[in-house]
């Protein structure tokens, strides 16, 4: 036997960026549950709309199942006396599992004879679980501060006002967070704000939906939301941008979704498009429309909770609450652009960047050194990057960014512009926070790639100078983000760069840091990690990337370069048994007291496989030379890897710790020119499995 399983909470309007997680965990936490008890279903589907959180079940069984129990009880040595009459244990336990003591009985558990109860128990009823079922679910929804309201002692997010709970057409008896279940849901505010009564829990969204005017499924409205603004953006000859963390939200705002179109003055285009976009998106929760080439357009869309009769008041209304904030944008941009960035830039001594590491402007004057120190490494513009850096962090103090603090860095690039500056030091006012997350782009111009550079850092290299690294979960510097760009950046842009260098020269650029000289290598040590976490992403073993930092290396594209030839190698068929060589090769040069010379010596040279083995080194080191020199990794490795079936036949038949020193040594260096051939690229010996 088995039936739809329906709840439904209705509360007053829901966080809206919070809705769909609340849904997720909704369904998650009562799928989990009934999948604990044992419950069988064929789907369970969520509901959430402003007012209300819902599940449905679709053929819950009617009970758990049944189960045969085997209980152990104590040995039956301990369980009988010599008489064979039951002691105080078989009685406690004939008394805790309701067996007659008559009937105890003794098997073997594998182990040893012991006394067993064998129960029959019966499946539970499914009505009386799925209150508790519902209320840890509910209390398990991830609110970061719950609510009181009016004398009541329960708590939630929000407000409660009713609870539907439905097993078929039956009500659940359960009482929630201080509701009764009934059957009895409510409809939208404006068009239908009246009870309804759910005759059976399979007839929730088409009831809801044809009577209430409240379409309950999230992923329905959504759907919806978007196709209603897409039309409505192709009337007005357009394209809507469609942001999908913004129709989230809308979507958790209305039951009934009506887009409308409306439109602004033409005058408010001389503005950014990105601040009024902002002031669109942020405050008015609207979608903008932009033209075949992507240029904004005059016009919004937004989503109206209300099907009204003369929708035109709903759109002049929306125009008149627009108008007032972009004509503040347009206030803003021209205020500002009356004042130039470097003029700005003395006001950046009044605004502390960290207490212990000096003002915005202090940072400034580091980046502009750190920078100027790239640019020379790259045969880069000097003077731009310098002036770029000067530049950076002016329009922190603009009146746009003051209102749209989305809108710094983009600010910087336009006031820059205005100010004449030249295209690369424009540009680098918005591409110094690039990429601004993870999978973003990176900055095109060469200046814009020195100051994104330049200001992690010597954010980095401050905050750990001043003993605030990460730990754990915490990281309020965003340190971890900083130091995955940088890796993005020297890797992404080819640049050869060396991070030590780089780190050492940030870090004499700072007077108040409490780190002492372990800094830089602490630093990059905790960049590198990062690389770690990276390759494993791409799915690049361990041992590959440890094989590679074994060589204490701090050029970021070096080391990325020379992991992704060793991950190559690594699936070659001879990678195993040379890995495993120069293991072999690791060990016995490791337990020499005295460093191990790598001139053989040919006359010395008696087996025949060592003669092999010698020819064979000679000519790879020819061949592997000028690709060594090219960072041609991945080919130097291909071509060592010939090398296995002439390494395993010395190791077969040439006994390298012999008793004549001379010849040993020969050995000794011949295996040491070996390895080092591979060394020149990583460690290869930890490419073998580790034993358990």
């Amino acid at each position: 036997m088995s039936a739809d399983f329906l709840v439904e909470l209705g509360t007053e309007e829901l966080p809206p960026k919070n809705l769909k997680n609340l849904m997720n965990a909704f369904v998650e936490n009562i799928q989990a549950d009934l999948t604990a008890l044992e419950l069988s279903f064929d789907s369970v589907k969520a509901y959430a709309a402003p007012r209300r959180l819902a599940v449905l079940v679709e053929n819950l069984a009617s009970e758990t199942p049944s189960k045969e129990l085997v209980v152990w009880g104590p040995p039956a040595a301990i369980a009988f006396d010599k008489e064979g009459q039951p002691t105080k244990a078989a009685l406690a336990f004939a008394e805790k599992n309701g067996i007659a003591p008559s009937e105890l009985k003794a098997e073997s558990d594998g182990k040893a004879e012991k006394l067993v109860a064998r129960i029959s128990q019966q499946g539970q009823k499914t009505a009386g679980l799925l209150e508790k079922v519902v209320s840890d679910a509910l209390a398990k929804l991830p609110i970061a501060k719950r609510m009181k309201w009016g004398a009541k002692r329960e708590e939630f997010v929000r407000p409660v006002h009713w609870l539907v709970m439905l097993l078929g057409s039956d009500v659940v008896n359960a009482n929630i967070l201080g509701l009764q279940a009934g059957r009895t849901s409510r409809g939208h505010r404006f068009h239908y704000n009246n009870t309804i009564e759910l005759a059976k829990a399979s007839d929730y969204a088409a009831v809801l939906k044809n009577t209430g005017y409240v379409v309950a499924d999230f992923a329905e409205r959504s759907a919806t939301i978007k196709a209603q603004v897409e039309a409505e953006a192709k009337k007005v000859g357009g394209v809507a941008v469609i942001d999908a963390d913004l129709l989230d939200e809308v979507t958790a705002l209305v039951e009934w979704p009506v887009a409308l179109t409306g439109k602004f003055e033409e005058r408010f285009l001389a503005v950014p498009a990105e601040a009024l976009i902002a002031s669109m998106k942020e405050h008015q929760k609207y979608f903008h429309v932009v033209d075949a080439n992507g240029k904004l357009k005059n016009n919004f869309i937004t989503v109206a909770n209300i099907e009204s009769k003369d929708a035109t008041q709903i759109i002049d209304g929306n125009e008149r609450v627009i108008r007032p904030r972009l004509s503040d944008a347009a206030f803003f941009f021209e205020t500002d652009k009356k004042t130039t960035l470097a003029s700005l830039r003395e006001r950046l001594k009044t605004i502390v960047f960290q207490a212990q590491l000096g003002t915005i402007y202090d940072k400034t004057e580091r980046v502009a050194g750190l920078a100027k120190l790239i640019a020379g490494k790259l045969n880069a513009d000097v003077a731009s990057a310098e002036r770029a850096a000067q530049l950076c962090k002016s329009d922190l103090v603009t009146n746009m960014v003051g209102e749209f603090d989305d809108m710094q860095g983009i600010a910087g690039f336009y006031y820059a512009q205005n100010d004449g500056e030249n295209a690369e030091v424009a540009a680098a006012m918005n591409e110094q926070y690039m990429p601004r997350f993870a999978g973003d782009q990176l900055p095109q111009t060469v200046t814009g790639t020195i100051i994104a550079l330049a200001d992690r850092l010597d954010t980095i290299s401050g905050i750990f100078g001043i003993g605030q690294q990460p730990s754990g979960s915490k990281d309020p510097f965003a340190l971890r983000r900083a130091s995955i760009a940088v890796l993005r950046l020297l890797v992404e842009k080819n640049l050869t760069l060396d991070l030590r260098e780089l780190l050492t020269f940030a870090k004499a650029q700072h007077k108040n840091l409490t780190v002492g000289d372990e800094l830089v290598e602490q630093v990059l040590s905790y960049m590198l990690d990062r690389f770690r976490a990276m390759f494993e992403d791409a799915q690049i073993p361990a041992e590959v990337f440890q094989s590679v930092t074994a060589k204490q290396l701090s050029q970021p594209l070096d080391i990325n370069q020379r992991v992704l030839a060793v991950n190559e190698f690594s699936k070659l068929p001879q990678a195993q048994a040379l890995a495993a060589a120069n293991k072999r090769v690791s060990n016995i040069l490791a337990k020499q007291n005295t460093a191990v010379s790598t001139d053989v010596n040919s006359a010395l040279l008696q087996e025949e496989a060592e003669k092999n083995l010698a020819a064979a080194i000679s000519a790879k080191e020819a061949v592997v030379a000028p690709l060594f020199a090219s960072r041609a990794y991945t080919q130097a490795l291909a071509a060592l890897a010939d090398l296995q079936p002439t390494v395993d036949a010395f190791f077969d038949s040439v006994m390298v710790m012999c008793d004549d020193q001379a010849l040993q040594q020969n050995r000794l260096a011949l295996l040491s020119k070996l390895r080092g051939l591979f060394l020149e690229v990583a460690d290869i010996s930890y490419l073998v499995p580790a034993k358990n």
